[in-house]
């Protein structure tokens, strides 16, 4: 099934059952009004939302109406926990190399991960509100999961069996931040503004063959100013799946219902043609394409977002439908509020991505 949350003035929305076509919505008032509810109550709430779902798709239910994205919250709006890890080691592997540095052995075994605000989330198509274009705006173009509760010392495939629900996120970064930040040696904070969802998250069924392996094997589209740069493929090099991603988090406690997990940064391999490197499925982030064109050039070329642009991350399913909706936003200035002091970068030819 596939689920969405509408503003309605509150801070949690209303939740409501979306079409597999994503054209019909109708409320879920009868069953719960907001998802959480639905998440600490799965087994006995989630197979009501099912019948309902059904009954959408079949034309059954009476007082559906014509589902529109630009009234969403995030699907759930605020949460326990946000946790994104970086399960890509491509793009690890392109930052560190941007700098001329090693990847530690560590990080292909013991994934990467921070936790991000979990209060303030964004809606599809809320804007990206930012105090400075000097702060070096990027999108991240990444796939979240929903969990369930999960136990402390949870495997890996008992992680899988925890996820309830997959979306895209929009992880917003502020790239001339992280280097201070991460010399600090206490993470990302400032840096990592309110993180953005598509319209619905699904369940796995939805996802049907395209879901292997705690996997998502479909193609992230990223549109940047109405020009795609990026269709990668989020199955076969995704390190970490899912189900490792959740155990990392549970190793020492338990992940509750309602926590949200994000994969990182979605990136493919380059592949070498006539002698040179070359990333045909373009990229998810705008890091990763300033790090190639260090490796390239010996300096990056591409700047980062400006005040007016737009970003459309999506991904169409097995059938060619467009699977989450699209989170579709602009970037925007903080008009009217003080701007923060202008930001040096540092070193900027070899600057830190920070590997999410």
């Amino acid at each position: 099934m596939k689920l969405a949350t509408l503003k309605d003035g509150s801070r949690d929305g209303q939740l409501v059952v979306v079409s597999r076509d994503l054209t019909l919505a109708h409320y879920a008032t009868g069953i719960a009004s907001r998802l959480q509810q639905v998440l600490d109550d799965w087994g006995f709430m989630g197979p009501q939302l099912q019948d309902l779902y059904d009954a959408v798709n079949t034309g059954r239910a009476r007082h559906s109406f014509p589902f529109d994205p630009s009234v969403c919250m995030a699907p759930l709006p605020r949460a326990y926990q946000w946790a994104d890890g970086s399960a890509y080691l491509n793009h690890v592997e392109l930052v560190r190399k941007a700098r001329n540095a090693e990847v530690p052995e560590s990080f292909y075994s013991d994934p990467l991960m921070y936790q991000g605000g979990s209060d303030d989330f964004l809606g599809p198509t809320d804007d990206v509100v930012v105090p400075s274009e000097a702060m070096g705006i990027d999108f991240e173009a990444e796939i979240a999961v929903i969990t369930g509760d999960v136990k402390m010392g949870a495997t890996p495939d008992q992680a899988l069996d925890g996820i309830r629900l997959v979306m895209l996120a929009n992880d917003v970064s502020l790239r001339n931040l992280i280097p201070a930040e991460l010399a600090k040696g206490f993470g990302f904070f400032q840096s990592k503004p309110a993180t953005a969802f598509s319209p619905v998250a699904v369940t796995l069924d939805e996802i049907g063959e395209a879901w292997q392996d705690g996997r998502v094997h479909l193609t992230l589209q990223s549109s940047w100013n109405g020009r795609k740069v990026g269709m990668c493929d989020a199955g076969p090099e995704m390190t970490f799946h899912f189900g490792q991603l959740i155990a990392h988090i549970a190793k020492t406690r338990n992940v509750r219902a309602g926590s949200i997990v994000g994969s990182g940064t979605v990136s493919n391999k380059g592949v070498e043609r006539n002698g040179q490197m070359d990333w045909p499925k373009g990229y998810s982030c705008i890091a990763e394409k300033r790090c190639i064109e260090t490796i390239q050039g010996g300096e990056p070329a591409t700047e980062f977002m400006k005040f007016g642009d737009t970003i459309r991350i999506e991904m169409k399913g097995l059938d060619g439908r467009s699977l989450f909706g699209a989170i579709d936003q602009e970037i925007v200035s903080t008009s009217g509020r003080p701007k923060v002091a202008p930001v040096s970068l540092v070193n900027p030819q070899a600057e830190d991505a920070g590997e999410d």
